[in-house]
């Protein structure tokens, strides 16, 4: 087995929670997507990252079915472990910037797979969801404030390769950021915190914290 680093993306305020996050810094030692496939697979996070070039920040992304060509957390988390100034991912260049404790990126809405973005009235809805049939990849969410931008949800990625819920989602937060044009602070999952904002010229800023699992 390939070494590996494991990182918690998007914690919550006490460093808990946050979405698991597979990296192998040494990506030219799995060089066929196949065996990429087959390793992200293997390990079952909702996505790995393999890092081709650390000095210029080239990865490839892969949750246990599919290749991305952009993901949220999976570049949040890459860019605090690699500290460059940007990642090179097959959908673009994506800006980094650490601030404090928490580490940004800022990348475009039209990037991101499709998400259903669904709204139910209430924060308590959402709590209250089972999680649906397969097929669609669905991003439930809630206002529990509106007038602070603070946001209740959760995401269900609908794939049937065991990833039932997904505790922290980039891109579906890029998404509604870009949907609603606001800064928000989402509350995901069991307790991850994820914050945004919208930038100009179609650009949006997603950040949060990161810790190293193992």
């Amino acid at each position: 087995m390939t070494d590996y680093d494991v990182l918690r993306v998007f914690c919550g305020p006490n460093g808990g929670y946050g979405n698991e996050l597979g990296v192998i810094r040494n990506g030219s030692l799995v060089p066929e997507r196949d065996d990429r496939q087959e390793l992200a697979a293997k390990l079952g996070f909702s996505e790995t990252v393999f890092v081709d070039d650390p000095e210029r920040g080239v990865i490839d992304i892969y949750t246990p079915t599919s290749r991305l060509p952009f993901a949220g957390h999976p570049c949040v988390g890459t860019a605090w472990l690699l500290d460059v100034p940007e990642l090179v991912t097959p959908a673009g260049e994506v800006g980094t910037r650490l601030d404090g404790e928490f580490t940004w990126i800022e990348a475009r809405a039209e990037w991101a797979p499709p998400r259903t973005l669904r709204q139910y009235p209430s924060a308590a809805e959402v709590n209250a969801l089972k999680v649906p049939p397969s097929g669609e990849w669905i991003y439930a969410w809630a206002w529990e404030d509106e007038a602070a931008g603070r946001v209740r949800a959760r995401g269900f990625p609908g794939r049937n390769d065991g990833i039932d819920e997904d505790e922290a989602t980039g891109a579906a937060a890029l998404l509604l950021t870009d949907q609603l044009g606001r800064a928000l602070n989402i509350t995901q999952g069991a307790g991850s915190q994820i914050l945004t904002a919208p930038q100009p010229h179609g650009w949006v800023e997603v950040g949060g914290r990161v810790v190293l699992e193992r």
